[in-house]
This record gives C-alpha cells, sequence and structure tokens, in this order.
C-alpha cells in the first residue's frame, strides 16, 4: 500500500508542476493578447494547446488527491487531515469551479484570470509546504492567507493588464 500511495504522491507532484507551468504561460499568453489587442491563429492554437494540458493537470491533481485524501479519511477520519491537506482540497476547488465559471464567461476577466493564476501558485506552494514537513497551520490561518495571496495577485494581474492597455493605446 505504502508504494502505491507514493506513486500518487508523486503523480500529484507532477500533475501540479505541469498546472502551475501551464498557468504560468496561460497569463502571459493572456498578457500577449491584451497587449497587442488581438488574438492571431498561432496564439490561439497555442493558447488551446496550453489550455487542454491545464486540463489533464486537473484531472490528475482531482484523481490523486481523491486517493491520498480518501485513504487518509479511511484511516483518521476527516479530523486527520493536515492544514496542507485541507487547503489543497480548497484550493483545488476553487481552481475547477473558477474554470468552469470563466470558460462561461461568468467570471470577469480582471478576476478570472488571476484567480486562477494565485490558486496554482498557492497549490504549488502548498506542495512544497507538504514535502517540508510545514503542516501545522489550521484551515483559518491558510484561508486568510490564501484570500490575502489571491488579493496580491488580482491587483499585480491588473497592473499589468492596466499598464499593457495603456501602453497599447499609447502606440
Amino acid at each position: 500500500m505504502t508504494v502505491f500511495l507514493t506513486l500518487f504522491a508523486v503523480l500529484q507532484s507532477f500533475a501540479i508542476s505541469l498546472g502551475v507551468g501551464s498557468s504560468t504561460l496561460a497569463i502571459l499568453n493572456f498578457f500577449s493578447a491584451i497587449a497587442d489587442g488581438t488574438i492571431d491563429a498561432t496564439e490561439r492554437r497555442m493558447m488551446g494547446i496550453v489550455y487542454r494540458v491545464l486540463r489533464v493537470a486537473m484531472l490528475a491533481i482531482v484523481a490523486t488527491t481523491v486517493v491520498l485524501v480518501g485513504t487518509e479519511i479511511s484511516y483518521n477520519g476527516i479530523g486527520g487531515l493536515t492544514g496542507v491537506q485541507t487547503g489543497q482540497c480548497l484550493v483545488i476547488l476553487v481552481l475547477c469551479v473558477n474554470a468552469v465559471l470563466m470558460s462561461k464567461h461568468i467570471v470577469p476577466s480582471n478576476i478570472g484570470p488571476a484567480l486562477q493564476a494565485g490558486s496554482w501558485y498557492a497549490l504549488g506552494a502548498l506542495i512544497a509546504m507538504q514535502a517540508q514537513s510545514m503542516n501545522s497551520f489550521s484551515i483559518l490561518q491558510f484561508c486568510l492567507t490564501y484570500a490575502l495571496w489571491l488579493v496580491v495577485v488580482v491587483f499585480i494581474v491588473n497592473g499589468v493588464m492596466s499598464h499593457l492597455k495603456k501602453k497599447r493605446r499609447e502606440n
């Protein structure tokens, strides 16, 4: 069983790394589209590839997390989850819900991309914290830190978008 769980933990780490990297490319593509005001065929094709990779990463993360967290709950109950595991579940939920809402154009473009990018980086930080056995924080501490982080990322992304739009108008 240990080998099985270790394999799932490694797959989860790979999937999160893939998601963080793809998210970085997605936000950079988003900035590029804003900078020139158009998305040409090549950009559209590359963005499509990045979004497919993000979907694969999300599916792999959900699957591996269900197995890992489900196993933990089956042995120790829901109270046995660490702050990292609980935080991961919350961030994964935010990523999935926001992705659906963005695809349906319900979330505004000044919030959705920043929320995705910030959440992917939060998930990457959580997996790094887990590797260092930094699990001793409460869900309240995590939620407050995560919310503050998302506010910072929204300001950064909107600041970059504003700068790019202003630069485009000047040219």
